[in-house]
């Protein structure tokens, strides 16, 4: 066997060589075994057959129960009762089945399973249920019967909208709808494609992702604990609400990916898969690898045929049924090891293979993400990953698993370390854009300063950390303080650094791009079931009374010259965006500068000290500012004359010949972006 590119490509995996192939081998004889050499997504059609689905004038129903006695369905069709006109019939394979006519059965009806098994029985939801509803009295959830209704809403058209193209940098926009109105509920997706998606089209993200999707129990698991995996969360609306949003968003220009939750199931087995024909195997393992020791929730069983099947076909089902153009897999670290990652430091490649991985779950992993690219060619795919395993978002004919990116989940880490931890004069510039650029660079990664996990109560976003209090008391135009300066210059900065060192791509979490002023604390006994802090207060962007409307500003300028000036190149290293070629690093000043393609970014990280007719090494030339986080329409000082053009001066022997100095003015605790155009 030739030896995979992925080992080629970096010598200190030779010695791992031996687990690499074989995991790309166990992932070749595993997709042969299960497909019979036909395609992958031709054979993932799990939702096409099981289910409830309309045929002709007649409804099917199948579902897979190896250990079930008997089946029936119940519900408002026959007064939840056992019914032997509405008992299943055993078919092969644990397959069951039924037929009914229209009138025994229609549209919007509640229904579930009554599974019997040898010794018990229970009401089951049914597992390819494509709807899933909530009772608001008893709180129950049961199957909805639902009879696909053609979206006729009138299509979106937007002027001069452009999808993406393959290699375009990704500025993904993460969302949960159901916390994005203003007022104290659970929004809905009609509401949020009208009144939040074009928010963040003007922004200039052209990637939204959407968070808690799939049907779950407690809306405070911020839709993590699964229970319903093809059912769209009702809470907050139709299937075919959801599938006009998507539509609108890709008129916009948009692609839509969703945070699916393979990693695990919640142990509930009323309304999810625990305990569904009465074994406890069905779906997940047996034993004590059954429960997960962190989330309280059930752990699959990847190397059961069946589980494959099912998941493999929810990826698909996602993409087809509802124009999905990709997702971002939740918890992926915890699926490829057998200890779930915890308690692991994984500090050197020997950590990666010691026997911890869990061979299955990459293999499925693996699968998923050729599954995904053949049902569309230029779908996305994100693993979140905190271990760092090579080859994670590397080809599969390579020896990766087939991701398009991972997330860069160190960089918000170090943020919240460096603000907490770190006094202002000893931050380093340029440990600060090592730690933006440590990365490998054959696997393209997702950076992002905060996402969702840092906004959850127990946790605080960056603008929390740097203004305090003080964001409720002076975040008025006119009425700052030190802290709240500090705190709006810093927050530029950071995220200017991160977004412009992506490697493949940048996320923020909805809100947080113009520093909404409080934490995630969905309803739950302890608050007395207030919405008051899951939700967003979009009226303080709105209003050029305050500070909010500034950063929301240098976000939507900051996203839109980095997707104009990012465009990637081809060369022996293949496509990818510009390198970051850093021109200067002077730890005693506290000053960093780099260039990307036509751009040079300058941060003066100093929060006393400014400096005048400062020298960066850049290519000789002339150059103008494009984007200074000190501008006053930024909130910041306004300290220097952006429109005034930049001449390199020459060099009397220090800098080659195609070089020279730009002598630029940088105000304390500020950051400059300028653009060559001579």
């Amino acid at each position: 066997m030739k030896t995979l590119k992925l080992i080629q490509s970096d010598s200190y995996l030779r010695p791992y060589a031996s687990a690499i192939e074989g995991r790309y081998n166990y992932a070749i004889a595993q997709e042969k075994k299960l497909t019979g050499g036909q395609k992958l997504s031709d054979w993932a059609n799990g939702y096409m057959f099981f289910g409830l689905h309309k045929v002709g004038k007649k409804w099917v129903l199948r579902e897979w129960a190896p250990n079930a006695t008997a089946i029936y369905l119940v519900g408002d069709c026959n007064g939840w009762q056992k019914d032997e006109a509405y008992r299943l019939q055993p078919t092969e394979n644990g397959v069951w089945e039924i037929t009914l006519t229209e009138k025994m059965l229609q549209h919007e009806q509640l229904y579930k399973l009554l599974v019997e098994w040898q010794g018990g029985s229970g009401e089951r939801i049914p597992s390819y249920a494509r709807r899933v509803v909530q009772d608001p009295q008893t709180k129950l959830f049961s199957a909805q019967v639902w009879e696909p209704m053609e979206v006729k809403a009138e299509k979106l058209k937007v002027k001069g909208a452009k999808r993406r193209k393959a290699g375009d940098p990704l500025f993904i926009y993460e969302c949960h709808i159901g916390m994005s109105s203003e007022e104290e509920k659970v929004n809905s997706y009609d509401e949020f494609r009208r009144d939040v998606l074009p928010r963040i089209a003007k922004l200039g993200y052209n990637c939204l992702q959407i968070m808690a999707i799939q049907e779950h129990p407690y809306y405070g698991s911020f839709g993590y604990h699964v229970s319903n995996f093809f059912a769209v969360s009702s809470r907050q609306g139709t299937p075919e609400e959801l599938k006009h949003l998507i539509a609108d968003a890709h008129a916009y220009g948009m692609d839509v990916i969703m945070d699916i939750v393979h990693s695990h199931a919640v142990k509930n087995e009323l309304e999810g898969l625990g305990m569904f024909d009465g074994t406890p195997y069905q779906y997940f393992h047996d034993g004590a690898k059954r429960e997960h020791p962190a989330w309280d929730s059930l752990c699959f069983n990847y190397g059961k045929d069946e589980v494959l099947h099912f998941l493999l076909s929810n990826c698909k089902y996602w993409m087809d049924e509802y124009d999905f153009d990709g997702f971002r897999f939740d918890g992926v670290t915890s699926m490829m090891y057998q200890s779930h990652g915890l308690g692991e430091d994984f500090v050197d490649y020997s950590c990666y293979y010691n026997g911890n991985e869990d061979g299955d779950a990459i293999c499925y992993l693996t699968l998923a993400n050729k599954l995904i690219h053949e049902v569309k060619k230029n779908a996305i795919t994100i693993a979140e990953d905190m271990s760092g395993m090579p080859g994670l978002a590397y080809p599969i004919k390579d020896g990766g698993m087939g991701f398009d990116y991972r997330l860069a989940m160190g960089i918000p880490d170090f943020w919240i370390k460096y603000i907490k931890e770190v006094r202002d004069e000893d931050w380093k510039a340029g440990h600060i854009f090592y730690e933006m650029t440590n990365r490998r660079q054959d696997e393209k990664t997702i950076s992002y300063a905060e996402s969702h996990d840092q906004a959850l109560v127990g946790d605080k976003t960056i603008i929390f950390r740097l203004c305090d209090a003080d964001m409720y008391w002076h975040f008025e135009k006119g009425h700052s303080t030190y802290m709240v300066d500090r705190g709006i210059a810093l927050h530029k900065m950071i995220r200017l650094v991160t977004a412009s060192t992506i490697n493949g791509g940048y996320l923020t979490f909805m809100g947080n791009e113009f520093g909404h002023p409080e934490w995630i604390d969905f309803p739950r006994q302890g608050n007395g079931w207030s919405h008051k802090y899951a939700r967003r207060q979009w009226s303080l962007v709105d209003s050029p009374r305050y500070f909010f409307s500034c950063l929301n500003l240098f976000d939507e300028k900051m996203v839109h010259l980095l997707r104009e000036h990012l465009t990637p190149v081809k060369d022996s290293y293949g496509v990818h965006l510009p390198w970051e070629d850093k021109l200067c690093d002077n730890e005693g000043d506290q000053v960093v500068a780099y260039q990307r393609g036509d751009l040079v970014f300058v941060f003066n990280w100093n929060g006393v000290k400014s400096f005048e007719g400062y020298g960066i090494p850049v290519p000789a030339g002339k150059y103008k500012v494009v984007l200074n986080t000190d501008a006053k329409e930024f909130a910041g000082f306004g300290l220097s004359d952006d429109t005034v053009e930049h001449f390199t001066c020459p060099d009397t022997g220090y800098l080659p010949a195609n070089k020279g100095w730009l002598q630029l003015y940088l105000p304390a605790r500020s950051a400059v972006v300028l653009q060559k155009i001579d």
